[in-house]
């Protein structure tokens, strides 16, 4: 017998009672941040949250609105590994892009929806600081690793949460672009999933990360609604979990590792996603848990 409007409604119930005055982190990125339907959903889903007592923080990508202006300046963008190389001219556009344009208009969505949000960049407040990253590519049995230098691409090394709780305490929702400081001042680029888990470690919160795919699968294609970390762990080295699921797994463990409550990876291309997955029974993506 499918679900009326009233079931859904008493389904939800008692998450929202056990989910109220909880923080919970959502990294926004992929389709979701693109579709004109999606980002009025996720605009609607946050301030919903709010309504029924959830402290909704969120973290923001925003790759293809970066390479559209970077195209637009005749500046080639390179990759590797998935991360941008970021040089002065590339960091200059980055903060422009994320911090100006893309937080602006999600900032801008949600408040049209009846929130109270604010923009930060991990610069505002010294919430997140940064070194610089190394990345060392491995070349094979017989020949040393490369070290390469990816400009100002930088890792989190610390997460001051004060501004967040100021903030979630007079009920405004944050909205962070992943740009950091160095302790001399220097701006880095930073992957906005690794923002996402160490911003939810810090505030011991549930973290979701909206993704394009449904969340981890099993070996028949099937969605696993829910996962221990060991067994996460395990499916990534025997090969259960592959290609760009194992960064997403591997960024939902670390969370849970440094203190995060849980951790869930959800399609953001469903509709409403975010809701279905807090809000009922069996939930939309794969949820990871401690223990």
């Amino acid at each position: 017998m499918e679900k009326t409007a009233a079931d859904v409604l008493i389904e939800s119930l008692p998450y929202m009672r056990k989910f109220h005055g909880t923080t919970v982190v959502i990294k926004y990125g992929g389709h979701a941040m693109v579709d004109e339907d999606l980002k009025r959903d996720f605009a609607r889903d946050v301030v919903l949250m709010k309504l029924v007592g959830i402290n909704p923080v969120v973290v923001h990508g925003g790759g293809p609105q970066i390479n559209k202006v970077l195209d637009q300046m005749g500046i080639v963008p390179s990759f590797v590994r998935g991360m941008r190389l970021t040089d002065a001219p590339t960091m200059d556009v980055v903060e422009m892009v994320l911090c100006g344009k893309v937080g602006k208009n999600i900032v801008a969505q949600i408040n049209q929806e009846g929130g109270k949000a604010v923009g930060l960049s991990g610069k505002d407040g010294g919430l997140i600081l940064a070194r610089k990253l190394t990345i060392v590519k491995e070349t094979g049995a017989d020949t040393p690793p490369e070290i390469i230098d990816p400009g100002l691409v930088g890792e989190v090394v610390g997460v001051n949460p004060d501004i967040l709780h100021t903030l979630t305490e007079r009920d405004f929702i944050p909205v962070i672009a992943p740009v950091g400081v160095g302790a001399l001042g220097n701006t880095y680029n930073i992957n906005a999933d690794l923002v996402a888990c160490r911003v939810a470690a810090a505030l011991c919160a549930k973290m979701i990360l909206m993704t394009d795919v449904d969340g981890v699968l099993d070996a028949d294609g099937r969605l696993v609604s829910s996962l221990d970390a060991a067994t996460a762990r395990a499916m990534v080295a025997d090969g259960g979990i592959t290609g760009g699921m194992i960064p997403k797994v591997e960024c939902a463990l670390d969370a849970l590792q440094r203190g995060a409550a849980k951790a869930h990876i959800i399609n953001g291309k469903k509709r409403h996603a975010l809701l279905l997955e807090l809000f009922t029974d069996t939930g939309v993506g794969t949820e990871l848990r401690a223990l």
